[in-house]
């Protein structure tokens, strides 16, 4: 794993670039390598305008593959985190609890996509999904993995064994409606087949 190391004071900067250099399967790369790192660590007294232009720049250096960020700082905001999510800030540690040990654990677990958060985030997040679902998902009848209802009710009488003429007669649709729902369903998501298609609806809690 190559990480891209920047702070804002440059000898904590370099206290972690040399502890990091310690520790088997992470390579710290200079901060002008941005594009050439798979995780970024970003660590700040306070997140600034400054701090996520970085998030951004790095962002925008690699458009075809997924940046990861883990951000080490004392404060940062509501709206700040949101538009660091979009980056791909995916940790977010306290620095005045945070080591060097833990920095790196952090970085490993960023590699493998695992997200930690401050506990308040949480509740952020999900009050953002609420209003997302109440005010632009549930209008054009959609969920939040993309399946419109009845898709849903389609997918969930699949799972029970149930075939296109019996899920129309249950549902009061024609057997083509059916068969279209499943076909329109399967070629947007680019799901292979029904047995996917409602592996899909599983693994994102919507059945």
């Amino acid at each position: 794993m190559t990480v891209a190391v920047t702070a804002t004071e440059p000898l904590v900067a370099e206290g972690v670039v040399a502890y990091l250099r310690t520790c088997p399967g992470i390579t710290p790369v200079a901060t002008d390598g941005l594009d050439r790192s798979s995780v970024v660590l970003v660590i700040a007294d306070r997140v600034s305008e400054g701090t996520l232009a970085v998030l951004q720049r790095a962002a925008e250096l690699a458009p075809d593959r997924e940046m990861r960020f883990v951000l080490v700082c004392d404060d940062i905001r509501e709206p700040q985190l949101l538009r660091a999510l979009n980056w791909g800030l995916v940790s977010v540690l306290p620095r005045r609890e945070t080591d060097y040990e833990r920095i790196a654990r952090a970085l490993v677990n960023a590699g493998d996509g695992k997200v930690e958060l401050p506990a308040d985030a949480h509740g952020w997040l999900e009050e953002r999904i609420r209003l997302v679902q109440r005010d632009v998902l549930a209008p054009h009848d959609l969920t939040a993995a993309g399946l419109y209802t009845r898709e849903v009710e389609v997918l969930r009488l699949l799972a029970e064994g149930a075939d296109a003429l019996e899920i129309a007669r249950r549902l009061s649709y024609s057997e083509r409606t059916v068969r279209n729902i499943i076909h329109g369903l399967l070629t947007r998501m680019k799901l292979r087949n029904r047995a996917h298609a409602v592996a899909y609806a599983l693994r994102n809690g919507v059945m």
